[in-house]
């Protein structure tokens, strides 16, 4: 595949019709970045340190919390790295590994959404086998499956990306290396490829977000047939942190990759959101959304000593 290539790196021009904004985007990334980084940690801390989270729905939180500190992870800190005033340029392997890691981190958060989803489905229309359904193996499984489907795909795409020859221009137009931006750099007619491209990177969302609807068409339907205003209220709180982080994940997606006519600015405005402001946002949505997540962080937080010993006995009485 590097045989074929004459292009040894990559300039990556950034974000389109930001010129000046250097040292304000190097801020407010940074901060959106350092943000994500802790939010996530602290989650992690919180369902690691209570045994009472150990249960099937904060593991796949927790492997949630793990993928979004890397996903940001992939293209930030070249971005935050040449918005500082250094060299814009990525080699060719480590161009190959931003796109692989990036659908293969993305894929795996989409599949990880499918499988919450269908583990509120158990939980709420066959609550008393739900352990028996949900038990640690299929737990592991299912967990595991989420990263195996996702690297096949990160696989596929990377693959079908970087077979064809780049023996031209090097500049990316765009803050990091994406399948649309890099087609446009190959030597050679990518219209087959787009094609096969669009159908993988559309037909594996779309697919999971039906089972996703099929899911909470079921617990909807469930939910309504409890009798009391209480239990509908209890029911539907265990759904709304996961409903609102699919509707951030799956909008994003839909905009960059499912739009006939694409706009770079808009293209790299909505990855931005993607790539840094829903990995930050879903620590909160998950810990405010959530009694038990709630009150193992300010555990955490009092042990790190960030919540004083009395605000702390406080909010856990």
């Amino acid at each position: 595949m590097r045989n074929r290539s004459v292009v040894a790196e990559f300039i990556l021009l950034g974000i389109p019709h930001t010129e000046g904004l250097q040292t304000t985007l190097f801020i407010l990334f940074l901060s959106f970045y350092i943000f994500t980084l802790m939010g996530n940690l602290l989650i992690l801390l919180a369902i690691v340190s209570s045994t009472r989270l150990h249960t099937p729905m904060y593991i796949f939180l927790c492997k949630l919390s793990v993928c979004d500190i890397f996903f940001p992870s992939v293209s930030s800190p070249k971005m935050l790295f040449y918005l500082a005033g250094k060299s814009r340029a990525i080699s060719y392997a480590g161009c190959v590994s931003q796109l692989f890691f990036y659908h293969f981190l993305g894929c795996t958060e989409c599949f990880l959404y499918t499988v919450m989803a269908y583990d509120r489905f158990v939980a709420i229309c066959y609550p008393l086998r739900y352990t028996i359904i949900m038990s640690h193996r299929v737990c592991a499984l299912l967990a595991v499956g989420t990263s195996f489907f996702g690297c096949i795909q990160a696989t596929f795409l990377t693959t079908l990306t970087f077979q064809l020859p780049y023996c031209g221009p090097n500049e990316v137009d765009y803050f990091f290396c994406d399948i649309p931006v890099m087609l446009k750099l190959a030597c050679a007619d990518t219209s087959a490829l787009e094609m096969v491209g669009f159908i993988s990177v559309g037909l594996m969302p779309l697919s999971c977000f039906l089972l996703i609807l099929t899911s909470y068409s079921r617990i909807i339907y469930s939910i309504l047939q409890i009798r009391s205003a209480e239990g509908r209220r209890h029911a539907f709180s265990t759904c709304s942190a996961h409903l609102t982080a699919i509707l951030l994940f799956y909008m994003p997606v839909v905009l960059i990759y499912l739009r006939p006519t694409p706009s770079p600015w808009l293209d790299a405005t909505v990855q931005i959101l993607n790539n840094l402001v829903t990995p930050m946002l879903n620590p909160l949505i998950y810990s405010l959304r959530n009694k038990e997540v709630k009150s193992s962080l300010r555990k955490v937080l009092h042990q790190v000593g960030f919540l004083p010993e009395q605000l702390w006995r406080k909010d856990s009485s």
